[in-house]
């Protein structure tokens, strides 16, 4: 019966009619996607349209992993904590409309904390990167530790903390600059408008005393 009817109408139709009664879906124009972190814009959205539960909202998830990296980036002198996680939110309150959803909204916040803890260590720096820019002998000290390695594995446990508390705050800056935040003598030379033989020296002595308190510090545990 079916064909029967089929051949009796297929026929009858010219192609253009065949095509008005076929729905082919459009090819060139993909549907669009939903973004990857679309409840995030979506909050994003409703702070904009000031929404002050959404503020609210957006406070109550973020704030402790914000206020938990600057911590860990300031320790042991925190008390300017407060103060760079409240510019931190300022900051991305400010930049709000710029947040596309490509990226989740704490990893957004918390690369804004990133350049306001970098901007602290610049203003750290300062003073020690003048004072070896003065130094008529700016030769580096040799270093003989692969830090790039034992610092990275060492940063997950609490003792690389316990050993950075120990040297002089610069010292621990400028190896936390480095190493946690990745970014080169180079690059770290230029933030603080500084020379990069300075910045290279004063790493040298960071991680010159970081080995020693390092060893010091396994020797203690062996006693």
């Amino acid at each position: 019966m079916c064909s029967t009817h089929l051949s009796n109408v297929l026929p009858l139709m010219t192609p253009a009619a065949s095509l008005q009664h076929l729905k082919v879906p459009n090819l060139l124009k993909p549907p669009e996607l939903p973004k990857l972190h679309d409840v995030d814009f979506q909050l994003a959205g409703a702070i904009l349209a000031r929404d002050r539960k959404a503020t609210a909202r957006l406070v109550e998830m973020h704030a402790d992993a914000v206020h938990r990296y600057v911590w860990r980036r300031l320790h042991p002198r925190v008390e300017m904590v407060d103060d760079l996680v409240q510019e931190s939110f300022v900051a991305a309150w400010r930049a709000l409309k710029t947040y596309s959803g490509d990226a989740s909204l704490q990893t957004w916040l918390v690369s804004i904390a990133r350049f306001k803890v970098e901007d602290y260590y610049r203003r750290t720096l300062g003073g020690a990167l003048t004072r070896i820019e003065s130094e008529v002998d700016l030769s580096t000290i040799p270093d003989d530790l692969d830090l790039d390695v034992s610092f990275d594995e060492g940063r997950r446990c609490e003792r690389v903390s316990a050993v950075l508390a120990m040297l002089p705050y610069e010292y621990a800056v400028a190896l936390r600059w480095r190493y946690w935040e990745g970014r080169s003598a180079r690059e770290m030379a230029a933030f603080n408008g500084r020379t990069e033989k300075a910045v290279e020296r004063l790493l040298a002595r960071a991680r010159q005393q970081f080995k020693e308190q390092w060893l010091d510090a396994e020797r203690r545990i062996h006693v």
